[in-house]
């Protein structure tokens, strides 16, 4: 159930009327049906009536009526992969990315809807292992890799993700033993305009974020106030509203171990974080901003969606249902994803 703080702040950054006299709901999640229980940790939302899912068992699927019905638009033999990234420029056109180590990395194009696929990139480096990719506009997009010899490696696309070349290693700092990104929603790198992205990392002694100006060839490096320190502790996501002002969330992804200060703040485009005065209470794998607001976001895990209101500093709990991603519209559609099946789009 969503409080009446964090119901009055998210109906403010929706836009929606305020509710008099206590008639009618809160903004709240309503969950779409989408007939399978494979856990969706890939999502891009394209408007409020329309979204793409990427998920295990190589599913891709698609809704264009605001998720009263969903299209399964997988690619054809991809039954053995783990989709955990999905970017998407509309409708029609969507890139998919594929997680593991050697050939199971892999990136799939669709010009279509996803009536057709064409794998454009299988990795044939047994040492690399994909994690996430982001697009600056529809020609431009990245991918990165866990660490190759020493460094994270970056993957580059200039014409909307048709081909794909790794960019040199020269301008990356070099990553500490353990380091690597979490394929957990989709948003381990991301980019705000043109020119700029940030990677998230955990797993060793620090949680860090790096941060390219010029779209991937040189990067700098920022430690979070996120714990590490463990393969399971770090950064998993990543929001930035603008190339400054950016959100971190994480923790520890295993459920019976605790998340202290799980959420940070950057407002100089990720040279130093701060940690959220008062954090998620638990661990957190996605988080977005919500369109047209300097202050307000959201962040989902397994054990719910937290709400903030004044750019992160702190968090309210709104929902208690289990999600692993969240992507928000500019139209104001926020939609969520995650584990069996289970898909929100959140409502007024």
């Amino acid at each position: 159930m969503t409080t009446g703080l964090a119901a009055a702040a998210l109906a403010a950054a929706l836009a929606v009327p305020a509710q008099a006299h206590g008639e009618g709901r809160p903004p709240h999640w309503e969950l779409k049906e989408t007939g399978t229980d494979v856990r969706f940790r890939g999502l891009a939302a394209v408007s409020r009536n329309s979204a793409w899912l990427a998920g295990s068992a190589g599913t891709v699927l698609r809704t264009g009526d605001g998720g009263r019905t969903w299209r399964n638009v997988s690619p054809p033999g991809a039954q053995d992969l783990q989709f955990r990234d999905i970017e998407a420029f509309d409708a029609r056109r969507a890139v998919v990315l594929a997680i593991g180590e050697g050939e199971a990395s892999r990136v799939y194009r669709t010009g279509d809807g996803g009536a057709t696929w064409t794998e454009s990139f299988r990795n044939t480096d047994p040492r690399a292992f994909y994690d996430c990719l982001t697009f600056f506009d529809p020609r431009h997009g990245l991918a990165m890799s866990d660490p190759v010899d020493g460094k994270f490696r970056i993957l580059s696309t200039k014409d909307g993700g048709r081909s794909w070349k790794v960019l040199p290693n020269e301008g990356m700092p070099p990553a500490l033993e353990g380091e690597a990104g979490f394929a957990a929603s989709g948003q381990c790198l991301v980019n705000s305009g043109p020119r700029d992205v940030w990677l998230a990392t955990g797993g060793a002694a620090r949680a860090r974020v790096l941060h390219s100006a010029d779209r991937g060839l040189t990067w700098t490096v920022a430690d979070t106030t996120v714990p590490a320190g463990d393969p399971a502790r770090g950064v998993f996501a990543l929001a930035f509203r603008d190339r400054a002002h950016g959100i971190a969330v994480g923790g520890d992804y295993r459920a019976d171990q605790p998340s202290p200060r799980a959420a940070a703040t950057t407002g100089d485009a990720g040279r130093t974080w701060t940690t959220a005065a008062q954090p998620p209470p638990a661990y957190r794998s996605g988080v977005a901003w919500l369109p047209y607001s300097r202050t307000t976001a959201l962040a989902v895990g397994p054990t719910g969606t937290d709400l903030t209101a004044d750019g992160g500093r702190t968090w309210r709990t709104v929902d208690t249902g289990s999600y692993d991603t969240v992507d928000c519209t500019p139209d104001r559609g926020c939609w969520a994803a995650g584990e069996k099946g289970r898909v929100a789009r959140l409502e007024n």
